[in-house]
Order: C-alpha cells, then sequence, then structure tokens
C-alpha cells in the first residue's frame, strides 16, 4: 500500500513564487546512463528490467553556481505499446519514490498500466537516495527525542519542548546549511520534476501523487501544465488551507478513524476499549496516559514510550489492515505484557530498521513542510489551536487545557517559508482527475472536494476508511483510473464504495 503521512510534530509530541524553469539537464533519454539499481534497491532481482540512474539539479535555481543535488531516478520499462512515463510520488513529504516506483512495479506487473508505461520514480532533493541525504540527528538523538512526552503545557513544560524544537532545528541547520535547507521545498521539487521530465525526453508526463504528493503534482500542474498529459492526485491537500488550520482538519480526521477502529474493534469482546463508544477515548487515555512517567516493558529494551504509543495508534489508523497490530499493542497495555507491537508501528511509522537506523523520512518531512508555509510565531495562535484540537481529537489530547502550549517547530525554523498558502488555479480539462477517500485520516476528504472544485477536475470518491486508494485492489477505482490514463478520458464525478 502506498501511503504516507503529514502528520505534524507538534501532534506527535503533544499528543511559491512562480518563476520560469531552467533547462539543465539533457532533454533526451538517450543521454542518461542507466544501470542496474543495486545502488538504491536492496532487492533489486523483484524488479529485474528496472533501470537506474541520477539527474543532476542546481540547489538554487536563482543561483545556479552555488552547487548541485543528485535526484535519484528509477525506470521500470513499458513491457508493450507504450504511452509514456507515469512519475509516482508516494507523499510524505519524505518518502522515497524510487522505493515506491519499484514495489508499484512489481505489484502491477502483470497489469495494462505495467504494459503501457514506464513507472518512474525520482526521490526529491534531499529525500530517500538522492544527494546530497538532508539529515537533523542521528539515531541516537532521534531515540531520545522519541523518549520524552513532551506533554507538560505549563508555562515551563511549554518552555522545554520549545527548546527540544529549536536544538532540532538548529541541528538541521549545521548539518545541512541554510541554502540547502531554504531551496528544500516544493517550489524546488516541482521544477526538479520537470527537469527528470527532459532528461527522460518526454514531452508530456503522466502523473500519480498520493497524499503530499498532491501538493507536488498541484505545484507542477500550475507551472508546466503544457507538460502534462494525465495526472491523478489520491488523498488529496488543498493548497489554500494554511498550516494551522491544515493540521486541526487532519486530528479531526484521526479522531473519525479512531472512532471507525473502536467501532470495528467492539465487534469482539475482547476489545482493549471495551463495547461503549461512550468511554472508547477515556479507555485509550487509561491505557497510553500512564507511560508519560513510566514507560511499558516490551521485548525491545527501549520499552514502549507515551510518545510512541501515540505514534503507533496514529500510523495503525492510516489503513484497516494496521488495526490488529493497535489492538495487540493495547491488549498488551491493559494486560501489562509485552506491547512490543506499538512500538514496531511507531518504528514503521519513523522508519527505524531492526538495526536501529533510521531512514531520513522524517527530518525531510520536517524540513519541506517547514518552508513550505509560513508558521504562525505568536504563541497566542498555538494556544487556540491547542484548545481547538482537544475538542476535534479527543483521544489525542493529554491532560487539561492550561491555557499555555508549544508553538510548532516550524514556527522556530532556521529559515523562511518559500511559499504560501493559495488556491490552486484551474487546470485544462482532461489534465486533472482527484481523488478523494470519505474518512480519510491524513487527508480528509474535504481536501479533495476543494482541491477539485479549484482545479475544475472530476473527483473520484471513495467511501472507505484508510489513507489513499489508488492501486490498492478497489476494482471501481482502479477501473477508472486506468481508463483515464490509458485512454485519456477523464472520468465525471464518480462515487465507489468499500462497502
Amino acid at each position: 500500500m502506498w501511503r504516507m503521512r503529514r502528520l505534524f510534530s507538534a501532534l506527535l509530541s503533544s499528543v511559491l513564487p512562480i518563476v520560469a524553469a531552467v533547462a539543465i539537464a539533457p532533454t533526451a533519454g538517450a543521454t542518461l546512463t542507466w544501470g542496474n539499481c543495486g545502488r538504491f534497491l536492496t532487492h533489486p532481482d523483484t524488479v529485474p528490467s528496472a533501470q537506474c540512474t541520477t539527474v543532476p539539479v542546481p540547489i538554487d535555481y536563482d543561483n545556479p553556481g552555488a552547487g548541485q543535488a543528485q535526484l535519484a531516478v528509477i525506470r521500470i520499462p513499458a513491457t508493450g505499446p507504450r504511452i509514456g512515463a507515469l512519475l509516482i510520488n508516494p507523499g510524505g513529504p519524505g518518502a522515497s519514490a524510487v522505493d515506491a516506483a519499484a514495489a508499484m512495479g512489481h505489484d502491477l506487473a502483470d497489469s495494462e498500466i505495467s504494459r503501457r508505461f514506464d513507472l518512474v520514480g525520482f526521490d526529491p532533493r534531499g529525500v530517500g537516495h538522492s544527494t546530497p541525504a538532508l539529515r537533523c540527528q542521528t539515531d541516537a538523538e532521534f531515540d531520545a527525542y522519541r523518549r520524552d512526552p513532551m506533554v507538560d503545557y505549563s508555562p515551563a513544560g511549554v518552555a522545554h519542548i520549545e527548546q527540544v524544537y529549536q536544538q532540532l532545528a538548529q541541528r538541521c541547520l549545521n548539518r545541512n546549511g541554510s541554502a540547502f535547507l531554504e531551496n528544500v521545498g516544493t517550489a524546488s521539487a516541482a521544477r526538479d520534476m520537470d527537469v527528470v521530465r527532459q532528461a527522460l525526453g518526454d514531452d508530456q508526463i503522466n502523473y500519480l501523487g498520493y497524499s503530499y504528493g498532491t501538493q507536488l503534482g498541484t505545484a507542477y500542474v500550475e507551472r508546466f501544465g503544457d507538460h502534462v498529459r494525465a495526472m491523478v492526485l489520491d488523498g488529496a491537500i488543498d493548497p489554500s488551507v494554511g498550516p494551522i488550520e491544515e493540521n486541526l482538519n487532519q486530528q479531526a480526521g484521526f479522531q473519525t478513524a479512531f472512532n471507525d477502529y473502536a467501532a470495528d474493534c467492539a465487534r469482539s469482546s475482547d476489545c482493549p476499549l471495551g463495547t461503549d463508544p461512550a468511554q472508547w477515548v477515556n479507555s485509550f487515555h487509561q491505557l497510553v496516559d500512564p507511560l508519560v512517567t513510566k514507560p511499558a516493558p516490551t521485548s525491545d529494551p527501549r520499552g514502549l514510550s507515551y510518545a510512541d504509543a501515540a505514534t503507533g495508534t496514529i500510523n495503525a489508523l492510516y489503513t484497516p489492515q494496521f488495526w490488529k497490530y493497535l489492538t495487540s499493542g493495547l491488549l498488551g497495555l491493559r494486560r501489562h505484557t509485552d506491547s512490543g507491537d506499538l512500538l514496531m508501528l511507531a518504528d514503521e511509522y519513523y522508519g527505524r530498521n531492526d538495526d536501529g537506523h533510521y531512514d531520513n523520512s522524517q527530518d525531510a518531512f520536517n524540513a519541506v513542510r517547514c518552508v513550505d508555509a509560513p508558521s504562525p510565531k505568536d504563541p497566542a495562535a498555538w494556544v487556540d489551536a491547542d484548545r481547538r484540537m482537544r475538542q476535534l481529537a479527543p483521544f489525542l489530547s493529554y491532560g487539561q487545557f492550561t491555557g499555555y502550549a508549544p508553538r510548532d517547530l516550524c514556527a522556530l525554523w532556521p529559515v523562511p517559508a518559500t511559499s504560501t498558502p493559495g488556491p490552486a488555479a484551474p487546470v485544462a480539462p482532461g489534465k486533472v482527475v482527484v481523488v478523494s477517500t470519505t474518512h480519510d485520516p491524513a487527508t480528509p476528504y474535504q481536501a479533495g472536494v476543494d482541491l477539485a472544485r479549484e482545479l475544475g477536475a472530476p473527483l473520484i470518491t471513495y467511501e472507505g476508511t484508510q489513507h489513499t486508494v489508488v492501486f490498492n485492489g478497489d476494482q471501481c477505482v482502479d477501473g477508472a483510473v486506468d481508463h483515464y490514463l490509458i485512454d485519456g478520458i477523464a472520468p465525471g464525478n464518480l462515487r465507489c464504495s468499500a462497502r
């Protein structure tokens, strides 16, 4: 399942200017040196036809002499009559499109999509296999960050939380430099994508973006619409919404998903939250809140911290496929046995492998979101956000409203934002199709409705509780997307149901 997160760090701890493109890449695919993907993929034999390369882009498009980044690119050639390239972005920001394209190429190996399109993924600057890789924390620093519950909203507690954020922001600046941090956002990534298009030798591309990938796709089609043949945006982000409102909308979405999970869990008499809907939130807090002062034992010597229990719960709410692990972890807390499944879910969310090493997805996530929109610096804005969050998502709130709250990490970020919120510009008919899921926790349904309206694009509605749906097995959604991508015929507004 290609899903990615946009949960803000503030939630986890307490619970563009348009400029002309610069053609710097080769304009014919033959000039690229394609090779084996072993340098990027752990198991390249799972997609034996895959080819990989790197494409150079300037770190600063306004100052091309300031250095280059190398974008990692994978291409899985079409096995039949080729329509063109289908570029994929799995979201984040911070997820590797190279890894996602490899997984998709394997899973769709016998499909009409793989017959008609080269599946292409490029890791945005700083992300995944691209270099330089954006790194803010060492493995030990990240482990320590996760042990701190950061739930004390007294004046002293808020000062401590903001100090932790300031230390993280300073590490990012020290280890990456201001020039790289300033140019790591979506505004640059959209221009990078057009450089990749030129390097592939295609006048037009096709694009499938999930979650944050919809933000990148929207930015690209606004700048380079003539180079888009067909674009599918699944799990949409509305670019007109500012960071606080987006965060609150998302928290409300996770509360809806929590309620759906609890209702499903309650079908079993052994549900750790019980069977009374009025008590589900209270039961959850009774299980996880004690972890603030005493982490729960697990087979892993780290134990389960409060922050990891919250993060593991959030991760499970992205898809019903993970609900069984949430139930197992909560049962472990209730029975005072191993609650390691919650720790496993938190590790998966943060990109920590069994050896204790983290990928850089979370560092890239923070760096991109912090330059993609200005974050309010006035503490009063975050106090008001905390008050509203407790109403919208009570399962995520700890303790009582105090009248104090920490500012988000991005309010303390050391470089300025390079983009500002604003509605998407309308696109030509047939250029874009938007897909939105009714109970999507991370990118709530209304954002997809609003993005489709702004773009003037048709909307495919999927009735379900999960984050993104395209090519996850729903015949109604996949059939419409296949027809659109292959035949170039956009559907009208369509409603599909998991039930």
